[in-house]
Order: C-alpha cells, then structure tokens, then sequence
C-alpha cells in the first residue's frame, strides 16, 4: 500500500472517532427516550467523552510513548471497537457512560497517534498536508457521519450506529496490521515532564493558540444553528443545506491549509486564516438578514476556520521535535477544552447579552490566538 493510502485510512479512521464523539448531538431525542432520562441528562454523555478525552489523552499519550506506533494505533483501536460495541449490547444509561467513558479513553491515543504516524511516514515537505488529511477525516465525521448515523437510528435503532463503527474499526485494525511499518515512538516523557512542558512559555503559547483559536470558534458554532432561525431567520427546511456548505467548506478549508503551510509556510498560512476567521464572524453579524450574504460568509469562515487547524497541529510539532507525540496529546486536550468552554461562554453572551453577540465574542476569541500566535513569533525570531 502506498504513503498515500495509508494516510487516507488513518483519516478514515479518524472519520470514525469523530463520528462517535459527535454522533450523540444528532440522536441526543432518541437516546434521552430510549433510556427514560432528559435531555440534560443525555447531554451530559457528550460533556462527559470530552472531558475523559481531554484529560487522559496527555497521560496516556506520556505511558506510551516509546511503544511501536503501529501496535499502539492498533491496541488504541481495540480499545475503542470494544468500547463501541458495549454501547451496542450493553442496557441502561449507567452502563453506556461507562461505554462512553472507555470510547474517550480509546479515540483520544487513536487521533493522537494517527497524526503522529501521519507526519512521520509522509515524504518530506509534505508533513502539514499529511495531518490535514487525517484532520479532514474528523472534519467530515460532522458532514457525513452525523447525518447517517442518523439516518442509520431512524431506519435500525440507535444502537445499531455504534455497531457498525465497531464493525468498520475492526476492518480498520486489519488493514493497520498488514499495512503500516513499524515505527519507532518518541522518546518516554514522564507525565511530570509532560506538564513542565507547560512551564516553557513556547509550549504554553502554542497550546493557548489552539484554546482561543477554537475556543472562538465554538462560541459561534454551538449556536450556529438558533442564530440562523431566529435571528438570520432562515428557514427550517434549508438549514440542513446551509449546514452542508458549511461543513463542505471546512473540509476544502483543511485541506488548503495543509497545502498552503508545505508552500508559504506556517506563520502565513497560520495569521491569514485566523484574520479571514475574524472579518467572517464580524461580517456575519453585518449580513445576518441576507440569505446570500449570510451564506457566502459561513462558507469563507468555515473554510477559514478549518484552514488554521492542520497548520497548528503541525506547528506544535516543530515546538517540541522530541516530544511530538506529547505535543499532539495536549493539543487534542486543549481542543476538546476549548469546545467546552466556548460553548459554555456562548451559552452566557445568548442568556445576558443576545444571540447575535455569539459572532462578536467568537472574533474577540479569535483574536486573542492572533496575539497569542504573535507573540510566540517574535519569540522565535528573537532566538534565531
């Protein structure tokens, strides 16, 4: 199998992780009925997964550091197909969390490790576009996984969406097995040293890059969809597409940015995607009472937006040579904060200011990572 086709399965299997995680917000009715508990309460499985995943990824990414990357995405897969088909099989609410809690424990190393094989097997100069592949798999789980897993409930039972990931993971840690080569793992760092990591200001600012670059983005996101009916007052019925253009273009704009880093360069790609990111969600906020306006701005700040992230992950790397497996792991951590917490902040700016203030504080959150990201760069040209 050629670098190519290995790199396009582990972005299918990151498809998978991703339509795992973000498949409850599309079937979060059916769950909440199945097992007699509200919509709150179903809600708190998707706050759960993330909050496992983002503090135990670190760790385990540190006690396994030095493991044959091939055995460790293969073990990590093993993990996860079991976790999948206990949700499958499994009865109760109690049960499925902790499902849901082995599931974080297992995607969390599996995303980690598939970025990492990514930049280590791909050819040189073609790192960044190697994660922007992988990444562009856990884009499109949002794009095409969460509407056929719905589509999956509503024709078999929910249930049956995470018999099938299982199934396809299962076919997914076969091919691994036979096809990638064995590769050597980063150097052990203890998870104490893992945190010190945190102490050098390099480290720290690239992590707070990802937290407020994202951060801002979920501020506006999470609430994309009410902005839209009530105060862009789009209608129900062409949500679904409008979704499907946004997601579209977050998968063109991950794929440009991998391309554009191998070219120009991080620091150019890095700034012009995140400025494109703030004149787009202050613009939405300019064009929310036109359909066309409203839709040519969600396709250039998706693609903005996403153009930012393969370029991150792989700048992250360029931090730490050494400890490149433990930079992915804080960074997927710090994500999954970022999510949580622009959210949360997001659920305040609607409740005490209005929904529209969303795309007003997500810019301001994006332009705190420019700061950030100038800040480190300056840091770096003053010890060249």
């Amino acid at each position: 199998m050629s670098t190519s086709w290995k790199i396009y399965t582990l972005a299918i299997i990151s498809f998978l992780v991703g339509t795992s995680e973000y498949i409850l917000s599309g079937i979060l009715d059916k769950v909440s009925l199945s097992f007699g508990v509200s919509l709150s309460s179903a809600g708190q499985l998707i706050t759960i997964f993330s909050l496992v995943y983002a503090l135990c990824t670190p760790v385990l990414m540190a006690l396994t550091a030095s493991m044959d990357r091939r055995k460790l995405i293969v073990s990590a897969l093993g993990v996860f197909v079991v976790s999948n088909i206990l949700a499958f099989v499994l009865p109760g609410y109690g049960l499925f969390v902790a499902a849901r809690i082995l599931m974080a424990l297992g995607a969390g190393v599996v995303v980690v490790t598939a970025l990492n094989i990514a930049a280590k097997i791909a050819p040189e100069g073609k790192q960044a576009n190697s994660i922007a592949t992988v990444v562009m798999g856990f884009t499109a789980s949002l794009i095409i996984g969460v509407p056929l897993g719905r589509m999956t409930a509503d024709i078999l039972g929910w249930k049956f969406v995470f018999g099938g990931i299982a199934l396809l993971g299962i076919l997914a840690m076969i091919i691994l097995s036979f096809t990638l080569p064995n590769i050597k793992g980063d150097t052990p760092v203890p998870l104490r040293k893992q945190l010190e990591l945190l102490k050098k200001p390099k480290v720290a600012l690239g992590l707070s890059i990802s937290f407020f670059w994202l951060g801002g983005y979920s501020i506006a996101y999470t609430y994309l969809s009410p902005f839209l009916l009530k105060v862009s007052g789009i209608s129900s019925g062409y949500i679904s597409g409008v979704l499907l253009a946004f997601g579209i273009a977050s998968m063109i704009g991950s794929k440009a940015g991998g391309y554009s880093t191998d070219r120009w360069g991080i620091h150019r790609t890095l700034f012009s995607g995140m400025a494109l990111h703030i004149v787009m969600l202050l613009l939405l906020a300019v064009v929310k009472d036109s359909l066309a306006g409203v839709m040519a701005v969600l396709v250039f700040w998706s693609f903005a937006a996403w153009s930012t992230g393969p370029t991150q992950q792989y700048y992250l790397t360029t931090i730490e040579p050494e400890a490149s497996g433990v930079m992915l792991g804080l960074n997927q951590s710090m994500m999954q904060l970022a999510m949580a917490a622009g959210a949360g902040l997001g659920g305040i700016a609607v409740n005490q200011v209005s929904l529209s203030s969303i795309a007003w504080f997500g810019a301001a959150g994006v332009a705190l990572a420019v700061i950030a990201a100038f800040t480190l760069y300056r840091l770096d040209s003053s010890h060249d």
